[in-house]
């Protein structure tokens, strides 16, 4: 999420929102930090060790935006957690390149990729895509080729894990939230004062519990899936 903040002039800052769900299937936000967009691999492992001190103990998986310095990051603090690069986001990023007469052809072309049944198939299709608009559109063959490494991991799980890390549906109702009481207040004097108003409106998420209800059961055949992919370590989670 950005904000604006009026520090001797009005500049966007970027506030990051970590949403975790936890090993009973509980939808929680772990922290938000603000920053300038110039975070590194030392600014995220401040961050994640603070959450790692605060009692997260494992973390299964960890899906992101290709934040830089981030999956190093991780894997200093976690170092069996999978880093996965979120896979609605790396479309989103792939029509940035592309004009809008092509965005059906370039969707229709990259889902074989993200729905390929092994790394290798992915492979194959991916030459396949690169071949048909890597001439038009190099930038987007150079996008996935750099987000290759934390793209991949995700194929060699089962459907309904793919499920659940195919989807924003639920930083994205955050972030609407979010996006609407920012609004209301255009800028903000102090990041203190933008990083509070974030807060109120976290705070205020799903009131009569009922969402988190819901949330929960659509996510236990999930659940069940990752204790399988990861040896039992959700269930040692319980524990």
């Amino acid at each position: 999420m950005n904000v604006e903040v009026r520090d001797g002039q009005v500049a966007n800052r970027p506030v990051y929102i970590a949403l975790a769900v936890t090993a009973d299937g509980q939808r929680d936000i772990l922290g938000l930090w603000i920053g300038d967009g110039g975070e590194g691999a030392k600014y995220w492992q401040q961050v994640l060790t603070e959450i790692k001190n605060r009692g997260t103990r494992d973390v299964l998986m960890l899906v992101c935006d290709g934040l830089s310095g981030l999956p190093d990051a991780v894997n200093n603090v976690w170092p069996r957690t999978v880093v996965q690069t979120c896979v609605v986001h790396l479309l989103r990023n792939s029509f940035s390149y592309a004009g809008r007469q092509d965005w059906a052809k370039i969707a229709a072309d990259l889902k074989p990729v993200y729905t390929a049944p092994t790394e290798d198939a992915a492979t194959t299709q991916f030459l396949q895509f690169s071949e048909k608009w890597g001439t038009k559109y190099p930038g987007i063959v150079r996008l996935w080729e750099n987000a290759w490494a934390e793209f991949v991991p995700f194929l060699q799980f089962d459907v309904e894990i793919r499920k659940i890390i195919c989807t924003t549906s639920a930083i994205e109702s955050v972030n609407a939230r979010i996006r609407k009481a920012v609004g209301a207040r255009g800028h903000f004097p102090t990041d203190a004062a933008a990083l509070k108003c974030v807060y109120r409106a976290v705070i205020s998420l799903d009131p009569s519990g009922k969402g988190r209800q819901r949330w929960g059961r659509r996510w236990k055949p999930a659940l069940n899936a990752f204790d399988i992919a990861f040896d039992g370590r959700l269930t040692a989670a319980r524990d």
